[in-house]
């Protein structure tokens, strides 16, 4: 483990944008499902929450963040998706915000052994709970067609076919510059251009290492059956594949999506009450977060207000379950 990089100072992204969403804290019960350095959850105990819940699945960052824990903060090794568990087992049923932000984090990024950027060489790993399948299990054992489906949307690569024969001609593949040059030249690098031709591709692996949208989905329902009535939900997403389930999850539980859903179909006289109030506007970093935090750029946040009504996921209430998981289709 290195823990090290998660003691490094680090500013989280829409931090007051996202402490304004879930006030008023004083006395509240908060879980911060993405710990990290654990930025929010001391932003969240500073402004009076009675106590924070932080999960964080990186061994990496619960280590780290042990000497930051009290009598009001408990880490919890966990993926976010098993929260409404993880929180029963101590005792807890319902909180008054939750707060996530999702995806890969600066020190992991930053941390060339973990192996989920290419400046740096290192191993081709890319998992944030360092253990289960890699980058590299995947590249060299996914058959071409299966590549090509990941690559294709989960990094919306055009080019997606290309790079992934040219990954299967190449194998075995075990680091992070040798597999970025390969995907350079097969999805056609041009000299000068402002972004990494490697950036879809690396942006596609590790989300399928990960079930990046999978956990992203869990985690929103098990904020649906965590949250008390007016308990608040804020989320910070970071591209347009993060963004648009948040968005689809908030509108669709919030009464918003009137033709039903693939996940929930419209019934005539029998949609499910709203769960949540009608979405805050969503919120971009402003020019001067931008400018000290470039990873500011890419971050939205969307945040509700939990109604009173039974989570449509509440295995009591004879409904249909609100996630399945996306299987893409075959890249064109």
């Amino acid at each position: 483990m290195n823990a090290a990089a998660f003691d490094a100072p680090h500013t989280p992204v829409l931090l007051d944008e996202v402490m304004a969403a879930i006030s008023p804290l004083d006395g509240a019960v908060v879980v911060d499902g993405t710990f990290g350095a654990g930025g929010y959850s001391r932003a969240a105990l500073s402004a009076g929450a009675a106590h924070v819940y932080g999960f964080d699945r990186d061994p990496d960052a619960i280590a780290a963040g042990r000497a930051q824990e009290t009598d009001r903060l408990t880490l919890i090794e966990s993926r976010f998706s098993a929260m409404t568990e993880e929180l029963a087992a101590r005792g807890v049923s319902h909180v008054d915000a939750i707060m996530l932000d999702v995806g890969v984090s600066s020190m992991q990024i930053d941390q060339a052994a973990r192996g989920f950027s290419f400046k740096a060489d290192g191993p081709l790993d890319m998992r944030m709970a360092q253990s289960g399948p890699s980058a590299a299990d995947l590249v060299n054992e996914a058959d071409e067609e299966e590549l090509a489906d990941i690559i294709f949307h989960y990094g919306e690569e055009r080019a997606a076919r290309r790079v992934a024969r040219a990954l299967v001609g190449a194998r075995p593949l075990t680091r992070t510059h040798e597999t970025a040059e390969i995907v350079r030249r097969a999805a056609g690098q041009k000299p000068g251009a402002k972004t990494d031709a490697a950036t879809k591709t690396f942006q596609a692996l590790r989300i399928a290492v990960n079930d990046e949208l999978g956990e992203l989905e869990m985690a929103l329902e098990a904020a649906e059956r965590l949250l008390a009535t007016g308990g608040r939900l804020a989320v910070v997403s970071f591209h347009s594949l993060e963004d648009r389930v948040v968005k689809r999850f908030l509108r669709t539980r919030s009464g918003g999506d009137p033709g039903g859903s693939r996940h929930q179909p419209q019934v005539e006289d029998s949609a499910p009450p709203p769960t949540f109030a009608k979405p805050a506007r969503a919120v971009r970093a402003g020019a001067a977060e931008m400018a000290r935090n470039p990873r500011a750029r890419s971050a939205t946040l969307r945040s509700a207000v939990r109604t009173d009504a039974r989570a449509w996921t509440d295995e009591n209430d004879g409904g249909t379950p609100a996630r399945a998981l996306w299987r893409p289709g075959r890249a064109a």
